[in-house]
């Protein structure tokens, strides 16, 4: 196969071509035809759910995992990440499993899931850090849990969000780190020390920084600018117009710098339907708003993420005017240094493609050599 296009960053035409599931050539060329922009497929570290599937609850099924890679790969992202999130023990046992089972039936889904993200249950009880999670499940980290989980699924448990504020933090984040299971801040109450602490013992990623989140903070110190300041932490942002504010994002962005940065969708299984009035297991009746706001009914407040990744690589070009290839290369590159090299655009990388138009909607999308869109 042989797609061309142009370079995000550079804007010079390129040729790649495919062999199978690989990339064999990547090389310029005199032109590209439309104007399309050529990039590798994106990378979303925290799925929960998309176009009505759903990773967490009681109807999970290897079915609903297939379908959900599915759905994602046409809307762009190509490696996604299922995030488990905080529920009874059993309940995370099974969505692991589900997850597992899906990655051993379809090939398909083996190569776009590396891993699994399992948020919580080891997080703050403190409303507006504990977000939506369920506060009867919130639970201190016990690395006897995880490793259950790891029995239940063969080990596909890849990144653990925890708050740091819990005393066992450390030693659970030395465990996960020995296990090679990567450690994400998020969801937490922790004081600057506390989150340096776990930074030591070896956590790499803040989870969905600026939100789950307390709505008034002290002016300082608190745990996000420990974040910030922190260069061994990679921040993930939601960047989908409303979960954090365009000065907000701008401000963030800098801060970190775009290569600790990367872009999530947290998006629930919402995200993709059509807008309308809704009702969900967990927060009753909702409405998605035509620009994608989630919303609880009759209230301004968020119910989840309702975007998918390529929207959110389109929001930070207008929203905040990142240059396009800067937008891109959070989505694929960054993200992709977390989920075994992907995100690149070069021989022997999987050949995972996405072309965009001027108006960056995504117009084809190849997936492991095979054209999905």
């Amino acid at each position: 196969m042989i797609l061309r296009g142009r370079d995000p960053g550079t804007g010079r035409a390129l040729e790649v071509v495919t062999d199978g599931p690989a990339i064999t050539h990547v090389r310029e060329v005199p032109d590209a035809p439309d104007a399309l922009w050529l990039l590798p497929g994106l990378v979303d570290l925290q799925v929960n759910g998309y176009g009505g599937h759903d990773v967490n609850g009681p109807d999970v099924t290897a079915e609903v995992v297939v379908a959900l890679v599915r759905a994602l790969a046409r809307a762009g992202t190509t490696t996604v990440v299922p995030t488990v999130i905080t529920a009874p023990e059993g309940d995370i046992v099974r969505s692991l499993r589900a997850i597992a089972e899906a990655r051993a039936r379809d090939a398909a889904v083996r190569r776009a899931v590396p891993y699994v993200h399992v948020e919580g249950p080891h997080i703050s009880r403190e409303d507006g850090p504990r977000g939506v999670h369920p506060i009867a499940q919130v639970r201190p980290p016990d690395p006897a849990e995880f490793d259950r989980w790891q029995q239940a699924c063969g080990g596909l448990v890849g990144m653990v969000t925890l708050s740091p504020h819990h005393p066992g933090a450390v030693a659970y984040t030395e465990h996960l780190s020995r296990a090679g299971t990567l450690v994400a801040i998020g969801h937490t109450h922790a004081t600057p020390a506390q989150v340096r602490a776990v930074a030591d013992a070896g956590a790499r990623l803040s989870t969905h920084l600026g939100n789950g989140a307390h709505a008034v903070l002290a002016r300082h110190p608190n745990y996000l600018w420990a974040q910030l300041a922190d260069d061994r932490l990679t921040a993930g942002f939601i960047a989908d117009g409303h979960h954090l504010p365009a000065d907000t994002l701008t401000a963030m962005l800098r801060a970190k710098g775009l290569e600790r940065s990367v872009l999530v969708s947290d998006s629930v299984a919402l995200a993709g339907m059509p807008p309308g009035e809704y009702t969900t297991p967990v927060g009753g009746a909702v409405v998605l708003s035509p620009d994608g706001r989630l919303s609880e009914a009759g209230t301004p407040y968020l119910a989840g993420a309702a975007r998918c990744l390529a929207d959110g690589v389109a929001q930070v070009v207008r929203l905040i005017g990142l240059p396009l290839g800067d937008a891109v290369r959070l989505a694929t590159l960054n993200p992709g240094r977390f989920a075994g090299g992907r995100g690149l655009l070069a021989p022997g990388a999987p050949a995972d493609l996405l072309l965009l138009g001027p108006d960056l909607q995504v117009r084809q999308v190849v997936a492991g050599g095979e054209v999905v869109l």
